[in-house]
């Protein structure tokens, strides 16, 4: 009998000579992953500020900052609701279709990010509410469009080019937290020269004028900018031949479809998908679990432990920066300068490690290897924040500044090129066509549970062993250099936990999860 992975449109875009609809997706999807990025971590660029506005206490020597607990609020809320849209709109993503679901999520990110910037009242309580509340919604947005763009892309491209294609719509990542970064860096000097404030040691009151409250809101409201630009783009795409094909098993209108945007003729192999394959498997069969179990347990693993180190360097950079000196202190500056200066450190890092990391995975992937690559990642930042740790006290001496930041640069670069994105690559090539969206979301959100971890965890870990250096209302944590060390030791664990993850280079979707298989036999591993 013949197989669903001898239907003559799956060939067709396997086969396919790298053009213009590639690129297309590549756009589509990565504008909505540009959105992601800067939303998620714009935020630890205005955080200070929202401290110093909403926080600050009359006759106190340093400016106000936002309690642990609101602090973790802030910073983590959105990434409680990224993991919960991961696994919603995973699992609709197989249920209804990629294209269905694509635009619901935009939609929600756009509206979201807007909505974020604004306040139900003006007491410290109703404004970080109001923006808690809406960061939530936001996150579940961002959730969704993990499984849907990663299915998405992977489903449209061909085996030879596969994964640069859906590394290049992850890499968008990147120009997300540099236009966060930028964006930031323009607003701020506008505003301050604007507005003059003298800083905090001054005069505490002036140090923080009212436009300041401004510079956050629109920060965080103009996300919602590129999303809109493709939001007309999402709605056009046809639904992927593998969907159509495999899961609603309709293979007339995949070849239909895939006719129009390959722009050849596609013969129907309808009557090979009426039957029914002995591999139909659901997510929680014994099959299932025997053939795709480790896999699955591999994914979750591993891009859990690299969210712990990834998340808590992105949200926490500014917290290191001042700690050795790079960032002056927050007294010495006024509300607006802070956030220009936060903002400058973090594009920074962005434009030399962070951007140049994920376009090496992207030329590189189909030539060396997924698992090679995130082993060469892992190892890497283990072995670079063992390097910042255990000689801490060296690197911040002020001669040393400059060259600290180049090696916790590294760590970046090396998370870039490397786990951050075959964890997001992956997924989407190795589960079969009928659960591939809901076991992305799955691995996504284990992912943001790591994440959370990070952003919450670091807050307390690095917090100074001395009582009297720690930050207002935190307990004493292990300090800044221990965490580096907890930190490496969690990327040694994910450089073990990828030995579980199996090599997809080269290989079409159906021959890597067993589809392709005749139904008289087991599906491949």
């Amino acid at each position: 009998m013949s197989t669903a992975g001898n239907l003559k449109v799956l060939n067709a875009l396997d086969g396919a000579k790298t053009q213009w609809y590639h690129f297309t997706a590549i756009v589509i999807a990565g504008m909505g992953f540009f959105t992601d990025a800067y939303d998620l971590f714009c935020i630890s660029l205005v955080t200070k500020m929202l401290g110093r506005i909403y926080y600050t206490k009359p006759g106190s020597p340093k400016p106000g900052s936002l309690p642990p607990n609101v602090s973790a609020m802030v910073n983590g809320v959105a990434l409680t609701g990224t993991l919960a849209g991961q696994l919603f709109f995973g699992w609709l993503g197989d249920k209804l279709g990629r294209k269905k679901v694509y635009g619901i999520t935009l939609m929600l990110m756009c509206l979201c990010s807007i909505a974020s910037g604004l306040s139900f009242g003006s007491s410290p309580k109703s404004v970080l509410t109001t923006l808690c509340f809406f960061r939530f919604w936001l996150g579940f947005g961002i959730g969704g469009d993990y499984p849907l763009s990663a299915t998405i892309m992977s489903e449209y491209s061909n085996k030879k080019t596969r994964g640069g294609f859906i590394a290049a719509v992850f890499a968008m990542q990147g120009f997300g937290i540099l236009g966060g970064g930028v964006f930031a860096i323009i607003i701020s000097s506008v505003f301050n020269s604007s507005y003059k404030a003298p800083p905090y040691e001054i005069d505490p009151l002036k140090s923080t004028v009212p436009e300041a409250d401004y510079v956050w809101r629109i920060i965080l409201m103009a996300g919602a900018l590129p999303a809109l630009l493709t939001f007309y783009s999402r709605s056009k795409m046809p639904e992927t031949a593998r969907y159509t094909a495999l899961v609603a098993k309709n293979a007339t209108k995949a070849a239909s479809d895939m006719s129009k945007v390959l722009n050849v003729e596609i013969e129907s192999d309808q009557q090979k998908v009426n039957a029914k394959f002995e591999d139909d498997y659901g997510l929680f069969s014994k099959k299932f679990l025997k053939q795709h179990g480790k896999h699955l347990l591999g994914t979750t693993t591993t891009w859990f432990l690299l969210d712990i180190a990834f998340y808590s360097q992105n949200l926490f950079q500014k917290d290191i920066f001042t700690a050795i000196g790079w960032i002056p202190p927050a007294k010495t500056m006024n509300a607006i300068e802070e956030v220009y200066r936060i903002a400058r450190a973090q594009t920074l890092i962005a434009l030399c490690s962070t951007v140049p990391g994920y376009w090496f995975t992207v030329f590189l992937i189909d030539r060396i290897g997924r698992f090679t690559i995130q082993i060469i990642g892992f190892s890497m930042m283990t072995i670079f924040m063992f390097a910042l740790a255990f000689p801490y006290d060296h690197w911040t001496r002020p001669e040393n500044n400059i060259k600290f930041v180049v090696m916790y640069s590294f760590t970046f670069f090396f998370a870039n090129f490397g786990p951050n994105t075959t964890t997001f690559v992956v997924p989407a090539e190795i589960f079969p066509a009928r659960v591939r969206s809901t076991c992305h979301g799955i691995s996504a959100a284990s992912g943001k549970l790591g994440a959370m971890v990070g952003a919450f965890g670091f807050l307390y870990l690095a917090q100074n062993q001395d009582p009297a250096k720690t930050d207002a209302g935190y307990p004493p944590g292990i300090g800044v250099k221990n965490s580096l060390i907890v930190l490496g030791v969690v990327n040694l664990f994910g450089t073990l936990c990828t030995l579980l993850v199996p090599e997809s280079k080269g290989k079409s979707l159906e021959e890597i999860t067993g589809e392709s298989k005749n139904e008289t036999n087991d599906s491949r591993a």
